[in-house]
């Protein structure tokens, strides 16, 4: 290999882009970023739980609800896009195409959004010892023939 084929490489080496790492952001100026972002898209029963110094995976913990499949997915489309605006590194999320209960992972937020039902059923809050606020459980009525 000739010296000028093998600095061509070399330099095209040294000129690829490498993965831009996130900026280390406070987790409070995140979680602003979601409480915003779900009041702007009118979220319901949002729930903040504090995981610093309880969990390793986060800082917070946030919980809502929307109306609709269609909702869900819509809060969560526009949870990641302004998380990924705010540099908060990779965004990820499951269950999106679904809408009855997207995860998203912020990085030191992690948020649940969830249709009432499917909320209700899982009660995500009881697991870190809070209620399911009362407008978030779903009330079954007894039909009788």
């Amino acid at each position: 290999m000739s010296g000028l084929t093998n600095a061509r490489m070399m330099e095209g080496k040294r000129t690829r882009k490498l993965a831009r790492k996130p900026a280390h952001h406070d987790p409070k100026l995140l979680l602003d970023v979601v409480e915003k972002s779900l009041d702007d898209d009118k979220a319901e029963d949002v729930i903040v739980i504090d995981l610093a110094g309880k969990s390793s995976f986060a800082d917070y913990m946030v919980i809502a609800s929307g109306r609709s499949t269609r909702q869900v997915s819509s809060m969560a489309e526009h949870l990641m896009e302004r998380l990924k605006a705010a540099d908060a590194g990779t965004v990820a999320a499951e269950g999106l195409s679904q809408g009855d209960w997207v995860l998203i992972d912020g990085g030191d937020v992690v948020i649940h959004l969830f249709r009432p039902e499917v909320r209700a059923f899982y009660n995500l809050e009881k697991m870190w010892g809070l209620e399911l606020p009362a407008s978030a459980a779903v009330s079954t009525v007894a039909v009788t023939a």
